[in-house]
């Protein structure tokens, strides 16, 4: 089926709690291209990508994700903005990181242009650099089952992760993943890139393919359980 003008029939918000995870990567299994996804990725992607922030509670991204694709604010454009409020649902989905050393930069636009102040998720011991306390809410925890359940406690039941790999894979190892959105970038992109889950071994689970849709050459798949 090729890729419809409205995106928010084929990736909706679950009925129930759904951790959903989205990834690209190249035909031959590469999830970046000197060092990040940009090159990868097509309007296609960018439209799915969009839909898929714009319908979740609470946007999740391991902070080398958040370093190395340089993320900035979590400000949606009007009209996102707008189709939320029609939904009842705030303005901005909460943005949440996940750090073990809180090696993060409060001067990052993430932070310094945050219209919701960030969840950063980390272990107990690390210490937070100067200024990151006061532009971000630093939340101590024993493993990703405790943020999972510390975001529904916040009502936050619809979550989105954009990785990185040992974030996907860790998620995978506690049995948390849902839902896979999943866009196949039409390269061969060869090299030593690592694949979309990485990290401890995880049991394998039998997931369900919802839908194929297609263009320019891109196919883009959504898995549930």
């Amino acid at each position: 089926m090729i890729l419809p003008d409205d995106l928010t029939d084929s990736y909706p918000r679950a009925a129930a709690p759904c951790l959903r995870v989205n990834f690209i990567a190249s035909i031959d299994g590469a999830v970046t291209i000197d060092g990040t996804s940009g090159a990868l990725g097509g309007p296609g992607d960018k439209r799915i990508f969009d839909t898929l922030r714009m319908v979740c509670d609470v946007l999740v991204a391991a902070a080398g994700t958040v370093r190395k694709e340089h993320y900035d604010a979590l400000r949606l454009d009007a009209g996102a903005r707008a189709w939320r409020k029609t939904h009842d649902l705030p303005e901005f989905p909460l943005m949440a990181i996940v750090s073990g050393s809180l090696d993060l930069d409060p001067e990052q636009l993430i932070f310094s242009d945050a219209p919701i102040k960030p969840l950063i998720f980390t272990r107990a011991g690390a210490t937070p650099p100067p200024g990151l306390a006061e532009v971000a809410e630093i939340i101590v925890m024993d493993d990703l089952a405790g943020l999972v359940a510390e975001l529904h406690r916040r009502g936050a039941t619809q979550i989105l992760c954009e990785g990185g790999p040992h974030l996907f894979g860790a998620l995978l190892a506690e049995g948390l993943v849902d839902e896979l959105c999943l866009t196949m970038s039409p390269l061969l992109a060869g090299g030593d890139a690592g694949r979309i889950a990485a990290g401890p071994p995880a049991e394998p689970q039998k997931m369900s393919l919802r839908h194929v849709l297609h263009e320019d050459d891109m196919l883009f798949l959504r898995y549930s359980r």
